[in-house]
């Protein structure tokens, strides 16, 4: 017996490192922080010593030689040259499960509403998973987001990836709060990400309410905080989505916005000296963005449903900014908001001609998909004729469709305008349309 705890004994001695090793801060400058004297591989978290004894946070986003490039979580003060970097241990993501409903977190994952710390069973991975293209879920059952003109002209589906493209001032955030209140679903996981923080309060409580807050998670960084917590509050956004997801639930998940999530990635890439390329843009950012999204919508087999609605900022109303083209291009479909309408006191401010649901011919019944097609080729007609009839030039009699188009838009403009408090279920929305259109 003393032989097998003498031969324990060394065993655990010579478990021990005899040395913990260590990097030495030889730079900062702007973002990036850059270190040598230790081996650190691309995406690595590390800890930064500062002047006053504590440690600063980061990741490693690059090397060249033997310069490791690392960028901090939170704003880089109190660093020095040759402050000691040491290599944190692997990153094991948070435990989640239900009691995360009703809390708000930052991107590592953290509480940020004093609420205490959360609760969970189960690992969450940081990152956001990938499933096998074959074996996901079609989109087959209709989603109901409480929005006459979405339910009724751009039906979406369960699973489905859709973007919400707009300028600034045009009604983005407050359809985003309005679809949160009315959309039916298990579980809403918000990400607020790069946005100000006036708008996090608000959104709580105003677009959510209590009610809304009960069954949801919300995974904020706003402006202020660096890229790199901005890039990875977007990821976590989709790993929680998908945790609950992958057990059975039906999620809805809301980033806003997408176009904050580019240009913090942009950042980052700028900083580690890639060149720019579309509108100042590096061509990482592009091949990145369709990486996230395809991490969304339905799971294998039996799963729950992901849906996703990604806020798109067009600048300047730019329906060609790089980013809207391509948000275009890899989304399951578009909804534009226009200016014009939103000028007019329409409300939401929805361009039904100019947006498109690919995945609505799979969710909805013929004789919907009739009323959707008569409502579009009427909206159409009178865009034709719109601007001739203040002057008087339009003399009806001449076009017996046209002359339907132009009685029938008053109704038209009725059924696609909606208060922000007013609910507008799938089922409702779908009757109306079929009368109005009979």
């Amino acid at each position: 017996m003393m032989e097998l705890a003498e031969t324990l004994r060394l065993l655990d001695i010579g478990e021990v490192p005899v040395a913990t090793p260590t990097g030495r801060l030889v730079g900062a400058r702007g973002l990036l922080l850059e270190s040598v004297g230790c081996k650190l591989h691309t995406g690595q978290r590390c800890r930064v010593e500062t002047v006053d004894g504590g440690w600063l946070d980061a990741q490693v986003v690059g090397f060249r030689d033997k310069v490791s490039y690392l960028m901090p979580f939170k704003k880089a003060e109190g660093l020095a040259t040759g402050a000691r970097v040491l290599p944190a241990p692997p990153a094991r993501g948070p435990l989640i499960g239900p009691e995360w409903l009703g809390r708000m977190v930052n991107g590592l994952g953290e509480p940020i509403d004093g609420l205490g710390r959360l609760g969970g069973d189960t690992q969450l991975a940081m990152t956001p998973p990938h499933v096998n293209p074959l074996r996901k879920h079609p989109v087959d059952q209709p989603l109901d987001v409480g929005v006459r003109a979405i339910n009724g002209m751009l039906t979406l589906g369960r699973g489905q990836r859709v973007g919400l493209m707009a300028g600034s001032g045009v009604g983005k955030s407050v359809l985003l709060g309005l679809i949160t209140r009315q959309t039916v679903a298990d579980v809403i996981v918000v990400g607020l990400i790069g946005e100000r923080n006036r708008e996090v309060r608000e959104f709580v409580e105003r677009s959510l309410g209590t009610e809304g807050l009960k069954r949801a998670v919300l995974v904020v960084a706003p402006a202020d905080e660096s890229p790199l917590m901005r890039v990875r509050a977007t990821e976590l956004c989709h790993a929680v989505a998908a945790h609950y997801r992958d057990r059975g639930q039906h999620v809805l998940m809301l980033v806003d916005s997408l176009t904050r999530y580019a240009m913090a990635l942009r950042e980052v890439a700028l900083s580690l000296g890639e060149p720019p390329a579309t509108r100042g843009y590096p061509p990482s950012v592009f091949s990145t963005l369709p990486q996230l999204v395809e991490s969304a919508g339905n799971g294998e087999g039996e799963a729950g449903s992901m849906s996703a609605i990604y806020t798109v900022l067009a600048e300047g109303d730019d329906q060609q900014d790089p980013v809207v083209d391509t948000a275009r291009a890899i989304l399951d479909g578009h909804i534009v908001l226009s200016r014009e309408l939103a000028e007019r006191g329409h409300y939401p401010a929805i361009d039904v001609a100019a947006s498109i649901s690919r995945c609505m011919a799979q969710v909805v019944a013929p004789a919907h998909a009739e009323a959707a097609r008569k409502l579009k080729a009427s909206m159409a007609r009178h865009a034709r004729v719109r601007d001739l009839i203040p002057l008087g030039a339009y003399v009806a009699g001449a076009d017996p469709e046209t002359d339907r188009a132009v009685n029938l838009h008053p109704k038209i403009e009725a059924f696609l305008c909606q208060g922000t408090r007013e609910a507008a279920p799938l089922a409702q929305c779908v009757q109306q349309l079929e009368v109005l259109m009979a």
